[in-house]
């Protein structure tokens, strides 16, 4: 799994010799607005990281920004044209930032330039970019430049912004979270296959707020058949709508699932194991021409190679975070595999006695051979309780 914890690069860079410095309760502040800035990037940077800036004179904010939609300006530019939008003066001031600025063209044209170009006597960066196209080399063109740079003001608060994004970035995968909600004795749904509603609406919405984060929403064809979701964001404000990926070795998606409406405002592929049949292409062209994606990727049991779909996602399509909303069969294969960073655990109180269990997952021989995963967050929700969990990275 991607590290999250603070890295060793804004420490191991030079920045002309000095040791770094203790951090002032006011540097402490202005960065604490800088990342509440690259909160308000949450649900629209994607693919690129959520970045907060802020640009400070005299002790008074004179600009602040966040990383818009992609091929959109990034924090620190949008941050110097408020500034400019003021009528005030950047040369000379501090910049609070909350990762490296970018020392490549990509979308837009580098950030540092921008910076270079408005001369800043300080920055302060949160942490170093993980792109090895930047890795530094943006702090180390300001210093060039003669700027005075500080890079590590709260890196771990910036690091939990942004674990897709640092996910892809060192290991080329996504940061990979699913969602289940359980009864108390961890049920999902009754013996039918009916589980609306576990939760109440105040834990739904939440649930909501995790979808419009991720690149994608994927689930299983078990789930469409069974419940018919249209797994699109809802509850929660957003300009942009996650793709939908449906895990669907046989290609049996009915051409009616409502997951399948709305393509205009959020694609959905559809990953069957192979298309290498005349049955499997007919199957697949009732879906292309409706302008769905049908991809094949099987591994050698003939099902859905799901750690090389997460790759191919990384690597191919740029996404971040994948929100994980399926059913016991593709849960239990997606932990057997592997493949999840992150358990977002949705509590109702009450108790289901027979039902359906949240994963088919393998027994344990023995509590030896346990995989503990490690609470981050807990949090109430109405009456239900939320649960963050990541892998245990000791083990």
């Amino acid at each position: 799994m991607a590290d999250l914890r603070p890295c060793n690069r804004c420490k191991a860079l030079p920045l002309n010799g000095l040791i770094e410095p203790m951090y002032s309760a006011v540097d402490h502040q202005f960065m604490s607005e800088a990342l509440a800035e690259a909160r308000k990037a949450l649900y629209l940077s994607n693919p690129n990281p959520r970045v907060g800036c802020l640009i400070v004179k005299n002790g008074q904010v004179i600009g602040r920004g966040f990383t818009q939609k992609v091929g959109s300006a990034h924090a620190e530019v949008q941050a110097l044209a408020d500034a400019k939008s003021l009528g005030k003066d950047p040369a000379g001031s501090t910049v609070y930032v909350t990762l490296e600025p970018c020392n490549h063209t990509g979308r837009t044209p580098p950030c540092v330039d921008a910076l270079l170009a408005a001369k800043p006597a300080v920055v302060f960066v949160a942490m170093s970019d993980p792109n090895p196209l930047v890795a530094g080399k943006g702090l180390e063109r300001l210093q060039a430049a003669g700027i005075t740079v500080h890079c590590g003001l709260m890196e771990s608060e910036a690091r939990a912004l942004n674990p897709g994004f640092i996910s892809r970035m060192t290991r080329g995968l996504p940061w990979v979270r699913m969602k289940i909600a359980a009864s108390l004795d961890g049920k999902t749904a009754l013996p039918d296959g009916r589980s609306q509603w576990i939760t109440g609406p105040l834990a739904r919405a939440d649930g909501h707020h995790w979808r419009a984060q991720a690149c994608a929403i994927v689930t299983g064809v078990g789930t469409v058949k069974e419940d018919d979701p249209t797994l699109n964001v809802r509850d929660v404000q957003t300009e942009r709508q996650p793709w939908r990926i449906i895990v669907d070795s046989k290609l049996e998606t009915p051409p009616t699932a409502k997951i399948l409406n709305g393509i205009d405002k959020s694609g959905v592929i559809i990953v069957c194991a192979r298309l290498d049949s005349p049955e499997m292409q007919q199957k697949a062209k009732i879906f292309t021409d409706r302008g769905i994606e049908v991809i094949a990727m099987a591994n050698s049991a003939g099902k859905v190679d799901l750690p090389a779909l997460f790759a191919y996602l990384a690597k191919e399509r740029e996404m971040n975070e994948i929100h994980i909303e399926a059913g016991f069969k593709l849960n239990g294969s997606l932990l057997r595999e592997n493949c999840v960073d992150e358990l977002l655990l949705y509590y109702a109180p009450f108790f289901m006695g027979d039902g359906i269990g949240m994963a088919n997952v393998l027994p344990l021989n023995s509590l030896n051979d346990k995989h503990v995963w490690v609470p981050i967050d807990q949090s109430l929700f109405g009456s239900d309780l939320r649960m963050r969990l990541i892998k245990n990275h000791l083990e």
